[in-house]
Protein backbone atom coordinates (compact mmCIF):
# COMPACT_ATOMS: atom_id res chain seq x y z
CA UNK A 1 0.00 0.00 0.00
CA UNK A 2 2.79 2.81 0.68
CA UNK A 3 4.35 1.64 -2.46
CA UNK A 4 1.17 2.57 -4.45
CA UNK A 5 1.15 6.12 -2.55
CA UNK A 6 4.54 6.85 -3.23
CA UNK A 7 4.14 5.90 -6.50
CA UNK A 8 0.78 8.20 -7.14
CA UNK A 9 3.44 11.39 -5.19
CA UNK A 10 5.72 10.50 -7.87
CA UNK A 11 3.38 10.73 -10.71
CA UNK A 12 1.43 13.92 -9.04
CA UNK A 13 5.34 15.35 -8.95
CA UNK A 14 5.53 14.16 -12.37
CA UNK A 15 2.72 16.48 -13.24
CA UNK A 16 3.49 19.20 -11.83
CA UNK A 17 6.44 19.30 -13.59
CA UNK A 18 4.80 18.76 -17.14
CA UNK A 19 2.20 21.40 -16.02
CA UNK A 20 5.17 24.24 -15.14
CA UNK A 21 6.24 23.32 -18.73
CA UNK A 22 3.19 24.01 -20.28
CA UNK A 23 3.09 27.28 -17.93
CA UNK A 24 6.82 28.12 -19.64
CA UNK A 25 5.36 27.79 -23.03
CA UNK A 26 1.88 29.66 -22.57
CA UNK A 27 4.23 32.78 -21.18
CA UNK A 28 6.31 32.37 -24.80
CA UNK A 29 2.74 32.53 -26.37
CA UNK A 30 2.46 35.98 -24.28
CA UNK A 31 5.37 37.69 -25.86
CA UNK A 32 7.82 38.63 -22.88
CA UNK A 33 10.94 37.89 -21.85
CA UNK A 34 13.11 37.69 -18.47
CA UNK A 35 15.67 40.89 -18.62
CA UNK A 36 17.28 41.24 -15.38
CA UNK A 37 14.72 39.00 -13.42
CA UNK A 38 12.24 40.85 -14.55
CA UNK A 39 9.53 39.72 -17.20
CA UNK A 40 9.65 42.37 -19.57
CA UNK A 41 7.15 42.91 -23.03
CA UNK A 42 8.06 44.41 -25.81
CA UNK A 43 7.24 48.18 -26.89
CA UNK A 44 4.26 46.61 -29.51
CA UNK A 45 2.74 44.81 -26.30
CA UNK A 46 2.83 47.41 -23.79
CA UNK A 47 1.14 49.99 -26.34
CA UNK A 48 -1.70 47.14 -26.43
CA UNK A 49 -1.55 46.88 -22.91
CA UNK A 50 -2.06 50.45 -22.14
CA UNK A 51 -5.10 50.72 -24.88
CA UNK A 52 -7.32 48.18 -22.96
CA UNK A 53 -6.37 50.39 -19.20
CA UNK A 54 -9.74 51.47 -17.73
CA UNK A 55 -8.99 54.56 -15.71
CA UNK A 56 -8.92 54.49 -12.07
CA UNK A 57 -12.25 56.68 -12.19
CA UNK A 58 -14.25 54.70 -14.07
CA UNK A 59 -13.21 51.63 -12.31
CA UNK A 60 -14.19 52.64 -9.15
CA UNK A 61 -17.62 54.36 -10.49
CA UNK A 62 -18.40 50.83 -11.93
CA UNK A 63 -17.50 48.95 -8.63
CA UNK A 64 -20.37 47.96 -6.68
CA UNK A 65 -21.32 49.71 -3.31
CA UNK A 66 -20.74 46.44 -1.64
CA UNK A 67 -17.30 45.73 -2.99
CA UNK A 68 -16.78 49.15 -1.98
CA UNK A 69 -17.41 48.93 1.80
CA UNK A 70 -15.99 45.54 2.05
CA UNK A 71 -12.55 46.74 1.02
CA UNK A 72 -12.20 48.13 4.98
CA UNK A 73 -12.05 44.20 5.93
CA UNK A 74 -9.84 43.34 2.92
CA UNK A 75 -7.11 45.70 3.96
CA UNK A 76 -7.97 45.39 7.87
CA UNK A 77 -5.50 42.37 7.16
CA UNK A 78 -2.88 43.88 6.20
CA UNK A 79 -1.25 44.25 10.02
CA UNK A 80 -1.72 40.28 11.23
CA UNK A 81 -0.01 39.40 7.55
CA UNK A 82 2.98 41.56 8.57
CA UNK A 83 3.36 40.22 11.99
CA UNK A 84 2.99 36.91 10.90
CA UNK A 85 5.58 37.25 8.08
CA UNK A 86 7.83 38.83 10.65
CA UNK A 87 7.57 36.18 13.08
CA UNK A 88 7.98 33.73 10.85
CA UNK A 89 10.98 35.04 9.45
CA UNK A 90 12.57 35.22 13.25
CA UNK A 91 11.01 31.49 13.95
CA UNK A 92 12.98 30.06 10.94
CA UNK A 93 16.08 32.11 11.44
CA UNK A 94 16.35 30.96 15.16
CA UNK A 95 14.87 27.51 14.83
CA UNK A 96 16.17 25.88 11.29
CA UNK A 97 19.73 26.13 11.95
CA UNK A 98 19.19 24.42 15.23
CA UNK A 99 17.27 21.77 13.80
CA UNK A 100 19.56 21.52 10.46
CA UNK A 101 16.92 22.17 8.22
CA UNK A 102 17.16 25.32 5.41
CA UNK A 103 15.60 28.05 5.66
CA UNK A 104 12.94 29.23 3.24
CA UNK A 105 13.43 32.07 1.03
CA UNK A 106 10.77 34.59 1.34
CA UNK A 107 11.56 36.15 -2.01
CA UNK A 108 10.34 32.43 -3.65
CA UNK A 109 7.31 33.24 -2.32
CA UNK A 110 6.47 37.03 -2.26
CA UNK A 111 6.48 38.00 -5.34
CA UNK A 112 6.03 41.42 -6.67
CA UNK A 113 5.44 42.03 -10.49
CA UNK A 114 1.87 42.77 -11.34
CA UNK A 115 2.14 46.18 -10.95
CA UNK A 116 4.46 46.43 -14.07
CA UNK A 117 1.48 45.37 -16.01
CA UNK A 118 0.40 48.40 -18.23
CA UNK A 119 -3.17 47.68 -18.75
CA UNK A 120 -3.63 48.24 -15.06
CA UNK A 121 -4.89 51.55 -13.07
CA UNK A 122 -3.29 52.19 -9.76
CA UNK A 123 -6.30 50.88 -8.04
CA UNK A 124 -5.85 47.40 -9.86
CA UNK A 125 -2.39 47.64 -8.89
CA UNK A 126 -2.50 48.64 -5.66
CA UNK A 127 -5.27 45.16 -4.96
CA UNK A 128 -2.86 43.35 -7.04
CA UNK A 129 0.14 44.09 -4.46
CA UNK A 130 -2.05 43.68 -1.70
CA UNK A 131 -2.79 40.05 -2.83
CA UNK A 132 0.49 38.98 -3.67
CA UNK A 133 1.58 39.92 -0.51
CA UNK A 134 -0.87 38.13 1.18
CA UNK A 135 -1.02 35.20 -0.78
CA UNK A 136 2.61 35.21 -0.95
CA UNK A 137 3.45 35.50 3.14
CA UNK A 138 0.80 32.52 3.73
CA UNK A 139 2.40 30.66 1.09
CA UNK A 140 5.91 31.19 2.70
CA UNK A 141 4.28 30.31 6.29
CA UNK A 142 3.01 27.30 5.25
CA UNK A 143 6.04 26.15 3.99
CA UNK A 144 7.84 26.96 7.19
CA UNK A 145 5.36 25.23 8.69
CA UNK A 146 5.22 21.91 6.61
CA UNK A 147 8.90 21.80 7.33
CA UNK A 148 8.55 21.88 10.72
CA UNK A 149 5.78 19.49 10.63
CA UNK A 150 7.95 17.36 8.86
CA UNK A 151 10.91 17.69 11.50
CA UNK A 152 8.24 17.18 14.72
CA UNK A 153 5.46 15.60 13.64
CA UNK A 154 5.54 13.76 10.36
CA UNK A 155 2.02 11.62 11.02
CA UNK A 156 -0.73 12.40 8.76
CA UNK A 157 -4.71 13.05 9.85
CA UNK A 158 -6.88 10.32 10.68
CA UNK A 159 -9.39 12.60 8.74
CA UNK A 160 -8.98 14.31 5.34
CA UNK A 161 -6.91 17.49 5.02
CA UNK A 162 -8.36 19.77 2.48
CA UNK A 163 -5.32 21.97 1.19
CA UNK A 164 -2.54 19.42 2.57
CA UNK A 165 1.10 20.67 1.58
CA UNK A 166 3.06 19.15 -0.89
CA UNK A 167 5.14 17.31 2.02
CA UNK A 168 1.95 15.44 3.50
CA UNK A 169 1.59 13.27 1.26
CA UNK A 170 4.72 11.47 2.64
CA UNK A 171 3.95 11.27 6.30
CA UNK A 172 3.52 8.31 8.24
CA UNK A 173 -0.31 7.19 8.31
CA UNK A 174 -2.32 7.58 11.24
CA UNK A 175 -2.30 5.35 14.20
CA UNK A 176 1.13 2.99 12.16
CA UNK A 177 2.62 2.62 15.36
CA UNK A 178 5.20 -0.05 13.84
CA UNK A 179 6.59 2.56 11.36
CA UNK A 180 6.89 5.45 13.54
CA UNK A 181 10.08 5.51 14.97
CA UNK A 182 12.32 4.99 11.63
CA UNK A 183 9.73 6.78 9.78
CA UNK A 184 10.73 10.05 11.60
CA UNK A 185 14.09 9.58 11.49
CA UNK A 186 13.64 8.88 7.70
CA UNK A 187 11.43 12.25 7.75
CA UNK A 188 13.73 14.23 9.22
CA UNK A 189 16.80 12.70 7.14
CA UNK A 190 14.66 13.66 4.15
CA UNK A 191 14.08 16.88 4.87
CA UNK A 192 18.13 17.97 6.14
CA UNK A 193 18.81 16.29 2.59
CA UNK A 194 15.97 17.98 0.60
CA UNK A 195 17.69 19.86 -2.41
CA UNK A 196 17.60 23.45 -2.74
CA UNK A 197 14.81 23.66 -5.27
CA UNK A 198 12.47 20.69 -4.75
Amino acid sequence: MKRDINELVTKIRDLEAELEEKLIERRRDLQFKWTNNRAVFSREIETRQRKLKISARRFFANSGILEILTSPFIYAVTLPLILLDIFASIFQLVCFPVYGIRQVKRRDYVVFDRHRLAYLNVLQKINCTYCAYANGVLAYVQEIASRTEQYWCPIKHAARVKGAHRRYAAFLDYGDIESYPESLEAQRKALKDEPENP
